[in-house]
């Protein structure tokens, strides 16, 4: 059986949308990649027949984790790894950021350079807005890399970090905001077990300028308790940003002033129709969550 990290469709549109497929519209067909291991192959998509006919596959030097596409250019951005979850105890050793070109006349995808070698399973990636840097997110250990992205789309050097960052525990997203002067990396925490305490979760923001990261702010309600954040994203338009909450399956709305996050926040709602029920960890006990209150 294939599980969700092997089997990672990866898509990006007029609106790029960083996770679980990505789709693209050329000027005269329109594909979608999906990836199975390293292999990522591109789909043309038949929208009268409601159709996908299998083109061409591309081979990365790992297991597809992640992608992103270049805000302006078309290259797409691959982190791959031999790793898996921690959960099972797949470190893997293999680990790297791939660019690939995206041939405008039909989607095909062609490696685009050497791919960068990264110190650890890469959970996550995103280009800042400008298309100029690459931030890749880990989750084991928790932290956060940036590389250069050159001129001709190509993975450039890796920024060396002038001080030690805040990491938080268990990292799953890493975006800068809409004004590109700041990154949030999204930090999940751990729930509790029968023998280890609750590990709380946080938005690490920090300042963002040529590459470099600084520590700013962490943003998180109530000490991080019972806050379990997975994934986040902002309005287009409206001064909002929207993060998902694992752990305790809502959705929070926070509010941005001047450019930055207000840690109050502003709006919840709930992601079950029946949230009152128990949540139970599909690994089982031995592995994580057991049964529990949401």
């Amino acid at each position: 059986m294939i599980d969700r990290r092997s089997f990672a469709a990866l898509l990006a549109g007029a609106v790029a949308t960083p996770r679980t497929a990505w789709s693209q519209m050329t000027t005269s067909k329109a594909v979608f990649y999906a990836s199975v291991g390293p292999a990522l192959t591109r789909y043309q998509i038949g929208v009268e027949e409601a159709a996908l006919t299998r083109q061409d596959t591309v081979m990365l030097p790992a297991n597809v984790q992640y992608a992103w596409p270049h805000p302006s250019a078309p290259f797409l951005y691959v982190a791959t790894s031999n790793g898996g979850s921690a959960a099972l105890g797949i470190k893997g050793d293999k680990h790297f950021l791939s660019a690939l070109r995206i041939d405008p006349g039909n989607g095909a995808l062609q490696t685009h350079g050497p791919s960068a070698t990264l110190p650890s399973r890469p959970i996550h990636v995103s280009l800042d807005r400008s298309g100029t840097f690459a931030l890749i997110a880990y989750n084991n250990p928790s932290s956060v890399t940036v590389h250069r992205i050159n001129a001709d789309g190509t993975i450039g050097e890796e920024v060396k970090q002038a001080a030690v960052l805040d990491g938080g525990i268990f990292a799953h997203q890493i975006r800068t905001t809409p004004a590109n002067d700041a990154a949030i990396l999204v930090t999940r925490g751990n729930e509790a077990t029968p023998t280890k305490a609750e590990d709380p979760g946080a938005l690490k923001v920090f300042d963002f300028k040529n590459g470099t990261l600084t520590n700013e702010v962490s943003v998180a309600p109530n000490g991080g308790k019972e806050f379990g954040p997975r994934h986040l994203d902002f309005h287009p338009s409206k001064p909002w940003m929207y993060v998902s909450i694992e752990t305790q399956n809502k959705m929070y709305m926070f509010r941005m002033e001047n450019g930055r996050i207000n840690p109050e926040i502003a709006y919840s709602a709930e992601t079950l129709a029946e949230p009152i029920l128990p949540r139970l960890n599909p690994l089982g006990p031995k592995r994580g969550r057991p049964w529990r209150p949401v």
